[in-house]
């Protein structure tokens, strides 16, 4: 059977109802158990500039949002302007002729012009367009109108039988109008026969934490993080979670890590300027030894930057947040299920660890969307709440006396929840001996000083071999391994499939444990490799920097993107074949339009 690899993009202004378009035929792919992956490129603004959301749907697992545009929707003039001269032979516009007018198209480029007036005329209102545009589209690539109905029933019940009477005869119109204009597709959408889940990378970080026994969750509002506030405000009740939005991402923070002293499992999350705010506590929490998740949704900085633009800039951010030395677990998710199933097991990591976990996540990962198999969401993962003495139903310390901080061979103390009785203790930011006395209450004592440190990072050496070990994806031997981290991968591993059509063979090493990292596996593994390039979203290239102060590995080359959008398929395609004719060790590609 041909593969289906369709992809629609459609643009217009904030206020023009571009997301509505997109979700219902997401939701008809999925039902039709087809993968989709969604991006939407929008402005800080909450009307007007430029929006752009692309969505890419197949038969086959859907790893970015690819290079093309096969059916382009342009809601205003300037979405037209913009996008009409990367239209390629085969595709198709959709637009409406009483607004936007087209301009010259390359060979093979179909227009599909429709009047709003002439199929609507009873009905005002910009939105009209969209559900023209969507029908037509679903009649070009042979979906039956029934599907269509059902969708939008479910869509605008809420709004009355009129509403929904009124939508489904535009979209008839349009469906109509369509078949006798229009030249269909050569394919059509198959069936896979099992409906797949869609949401995106936030949901799937709140709905971690609710798997992993998430009871308090508290933020301030900040793009593109707020998506797992929503998400967690929503089932509040009916998990039992309690969620707070707080005034600053200092009181966040600091309300995390109080619930967390209690034995509650808690989670909260931020951007860059928010995490910032963040350090000096989660270097306080080190210090307390308290388990506490932050997420990072990293967006392009510095300051406020471009705060609804994706970009990687925030590792040596995360690297070095707080003053000092000190315990902590950073994992940067490489899909959105991973966004899932990593929070769990951050949570049973930090609370055996008795320290700060962080997830580093960025804005295309977090508000992307994608398909997903519900059969790999597990709710019912295992729990592991550590050496919790007031878990545990544990009885009286040893001769009346709890020593909170002991010092162990592991680094690990034994922790009592306050309150339980019998294990009174002092909980302090200050540099403490094992009772939890400050230690320069009257004199610092050096040897305690070094010893309850020592204790301190000890922890670390524990946590890496419960840590999976990266695995080079593709064959070995290849030509140029392309190293990456975070959410990079879907993007690289499509990229591979092209360079292999091309006689170039590439394989993928993707890194999602930062601290601790894996450094004799990583450096086994590309010591074996013949080229390496670093692909990352930052100026700096943040990871090869990293990566090198802790195995001494310097790539062969690197592919860096700061534009604010993420990487296509052929710019990863194009800087290896520029690196490997050595034209250049660094290669910066740059969207083609602006979005």
């Amino acid at each position: 059977m041909r593969r289906v690899d369709l992809t629609i993009g459609i643009g217009g202004a904030a206020g023009q109802g571009i997301a509505t378009p997109g979700d219902i035929l997401a939701r008809i792919f999925v039902r039709r158990g087809l993968h989709v992956n969604a991006y939407n490129a929008y402005q800080s603004i909450i009307r007007g500039g430029h929006i752009f959301l692309t969505l890419r749907t197949s038969d086959q697992p859907v790893l970015s949002q690819g290079d093309k545009i096969d059916v382009l929707v342009p809601l205003n003039q300037d979405t037209m302007d913009r996008h009409l001269r990367l239209m390629r032979p085969g595709s198709a516009v959709l637009f409406n002729s009483d607004t936007i007018k087209p301009g010259v198209v390359a060979d093979g480029v179909q227009l599909c012009p429709f009047s709003v007036k002439a199929l609507a005329p009873a009905i005002r209102g910009d939105l009209v367009q969209n559900t023209i545009a969507l029908a037509a589209i679903l009649r070009m690539i042979k979906v039956e109108f029934k599907i269509l109905e059902e969708i939008l029933a479910i869509q605008f019940r809420r709004r009355g039988a009129a509403a929904v009477a009124e939508n489904t005869g535009v979209a008839r119109a349009g469906y109509d109008c369509a078949a006798t204009h229009f030249t269909e597709f050569s394919f059509s959408l198959p069936d896979m026969g099992k409906r797949l889940a869609f949401f995106e990378g936030n949901q799937a970080l709140a709905m971690g934490g609710a798997a992993a026994g998430v009871r308090f969750y508290c933020a301030y509002p900040m793009s593109p993080a707020s998506g797992v506030l929503h998400w967690m405000s929503r089932h509040a009740r009916q998990l039992g979670i309690m969620v707070r939005q707080v005034e600053d991402e200092i009181g966040v923070i600091n309300m995390a890590i109080g619930a967390a002293h209690t034995g509650c499992r808690a989670m909260c999350a931020t951007s860059g300027g928010g995490f910032a705010l963040m350090t000096e506590a989660l270097g306080a929490a080190a210090m307390m030894e308290i388990p506490v998740v932050c997420i990072n949704v990293q967006r392009a900085g510095p300051a406020t930057g471009v705060p609804t633009k994706t970009e990687q800039g925030d590792l040596w951010q995360v690297l070095g947040a707080g003053q000092g030395d000190y315990p902590r677990i950073i994992v940067a998710p490489t899909n959105i299920v991973d966004c899932f199933k990593l929070v769990p097991t951050l949570f049973n990591l930090v609370d055996k660890f008795q320290c700060p976990g962080i997830i580093l996540s960025d804005l295309l990962l977090s508000e992307g969307r994608s398909s997903i198999d519900p059969a790999e969401l597990d709710f019912k993962v295992p729990i592991d709440r550590g050496d919790v003495i007031g878990l545990n139903g544990d009885g009286p310390p040893v001769n009346g006396h709890f020593k909170r901080y002991l010092v162990t061979e592991s680094g690990i103390s034994p922790r009592a929840l306050p309150g339980t009785p019998g294990f009174s203790h002092v909980v302090a930011t200050d540099e403490h001996d094992e009772d939890g006395v400050l230690i320069s209450d009257e004199f610092t004592d050096p040897h305690k000083r070094q010893a309850i440190h020592e204790k301190r990072m000890r922890k670390m050496d524990g946590v890496l071999p419960l840590l999976p070990s990266p695995e080079l994806h593709g064959a070995a031997g290849a030509q140029v391994t392309l190293l990456g981290w975070g959410s990079t991968e879907g993007v690289i591993r499509e990229a591979i499939q092209q360079l292999a059509e091309a006689n170039v063979a590439a394989n993928n090493l993707q890194i999602r444990w930062l601290v601790p990292l894996h450094a004799e596996a990583i450096l086994s593994i590309l010591s074996k490799c013949r080229k390496v390039i670093v692909v990352e979203n930052n100026y700096s290239g943040q990871f090869a920097r990293y990566l090198r102060s802790e195995t001494g590995f310097a790539a062969d080359g690197h592919i860096r993107k700061y534009d604010g959008e993420p990487f296509m398929p052929h710019h990863l395609v194009d800087g290896v074949n520029a690196i490997l004719a050595g034209s250049t060790k660094l290669y910066v590609p740059v969207h083609e339009i602006q979005v």
